[in-house]
């Protein structure tokens, strides 16, 4: 038996903690105080992880022109997708906003560090991706703990990790999983972006629990 319980409100409010976390792209200018940021790696480095490997690796990116290089790559791959599209969707597609990284106060790149000899290999030879799935499980640990502090958080996808992780000079053999944009949003919301612009609807699918 758990010799450490929570209370049914405990619970109501972690839930609403789970439905307030949204992916933000619309940030205030205000910089995030150092402590607190580094007061989230620690608690993201709570996750668990294979073998209790720990390989994620979290860079606050700081220097202009690295910022810059980001930025750039973005813009890239996100016109790139763009010309991949046509009719109603390319229209809808060109008026959305994929990415705060030039509002943000903070970005931070995490990466999953292949290469790490924590974990002794325990738990990945049949399935190597767990490592960075573990660095996934941190993210979104991260995420979590931003959100309780009143701290947004915009993952960007839309760019070319290689660009990316060469820009950023980070040790060989670390792998880019995400960008993230952090900062104090503008506003908070409760669904989705892409569902309340219209983009996508939520997909029932995704909340069935099947049976084998």
């Amino acid at each position: 038996m758990s010799t450490h319980s929570f209370d049914r409100a405990f619970r109501e409010r972690l839930a609403e903690l789970f439905r307030w976390r949204r992916d933000v792209r619309h940030f205030r200018s205000d910089p995030l105080d150092p402590t607190t940021l580094q007061t989230l790696v620690r608690e993201a480095a709570l996750s668990p992880s294979v073998g209790y490997s720990q390989p994620w690796r979290f860079v606050e990116v700081r220097d202009p022109a690295r910022r810059a290089a980001a930025i750039d790559s973005f813009s890239r791959a996100n016109g790139d997708a763009l010309r991949g599209m046509s009719g109603p969707d390319a229209e809808k597609y060109a008026a959305l906003k994929l990415s705060g990284m030039r509002e943000a106060p903070t970005h931070l790149a995490v990466f999953c560090d292949c290469g790490t000899p924590s974990g002794k290999g325990l738990g990945r030879a049949t399935m190597p991706e767990t490592l960075a799935y573990s660095a996934v499980m941190a993210i979104y640990t991260f995420w979590l703990a931003a959100r309780a502090e009143g701290i947004g958080v915009g993952w960007v996808s839309i760019l070319e990790p290689d660009v990316v992780t060469a820009a950023l000079d980070v040790p060989e053999g670390w792998q880019l999983i995400a960008y993230l944009c952090v900062g104090y949003p503008e506003d908070d919301h409760d669904r989705p972006e892409l569902e309340r612009v219209g983009w996508e609807s939520r997909d029932e699918r995704s909340a069935t629990l099947y049976t084998r």
